[in-house]
């Protein structure tokens, strides 16, 4: 069996969810601090060109202007514009990304959507091993979310080649993975190092 019958713990997988507020905070800081800010445009002083006055200041029937580079001419600069230096990051405190994990886990665990893999299922490195356990818990063609104590170089060798799986580290869930997973598939280890920090407890 592929599949462990480790129970869950009930105060990170068995919440109850009144509203999904601080879930999607999560989820929307989760995408804003994982946005660069590389775009820049150019200011009237910046564009090329618009040195000579496009024509005489008076007697000509149109209105001044001293630039063709002015920002309402075509080719002209960009008012507001982006300057690159835009800090789109929103901050959430750490025991509030805890909870909205737990909340998030506890969501999928209702929705059947929380596996353990059981201890005996061993990474060899070989990816046919690891498709083979995702084939026998009937997750084969789903997004999965592998969740380990530790990425070793057995357990990377073995998802890195499987197009809808995700490997990461117990101690770096977050609620952006977990919401867009079909399915997540803890370690036994895993399992363990998870609950211990969202609980805030030593691992033993």
């Amino acid at each position: 069996m592929a599949e462990s019958t480790v129970k869950l713990n009930k105060e990170v997988f068995n919440l109850k969810v009144e509203n999904h507020e601080l879930v999607k905070l999560a989820y929307d800081a989760y995408l804003a601090n994982s946005r660069s800010s590389h775009a820049k445009t150019l200011k009237r002083g910046e564009v090329r060109g618009g040195g000579k006055k496009p024509w005489k200041q008076k007697g000509t029937g149109r209105a001044r202007f001293g630039s063709t580079r002015n920002p309402i001419w075509r080719h002209g600069g960009v008012a507001f514009g982006r300057t690159g230096e835009e800090n789109f990051t929103k901050k959430l405190s750490r025991s509030a990304k805890k909870v909205a994990i737990r909340q998030a886990l506890s969501m999928k665990n209702a929705d059947k959507a929380v596996f353990i893999l059981s201890a005996s299922a061993k990474f060899t490195g070989k990816t046919k091993d690891a498709a083979k356990v995702l084939k026998d818990m009937k997750l084969e063609g789903k997004n999965v979310l592998a969740v380990a104590a530790e990425k070793t170089p057995e357990v990377l060798r073995s998802t890195n080649n499987l197009e809808n799986v995700k490997l990461v580290r117990a101690t770096y869930l977050n609620v952006f993975d977990i919401m867009n997973a079909d399915a997540i598939v803890f370690s036994e280890a895993g399992l363990r190092a998870a609950e211990n920090w969202l609980l805030d407890k030593e691992d033993k």
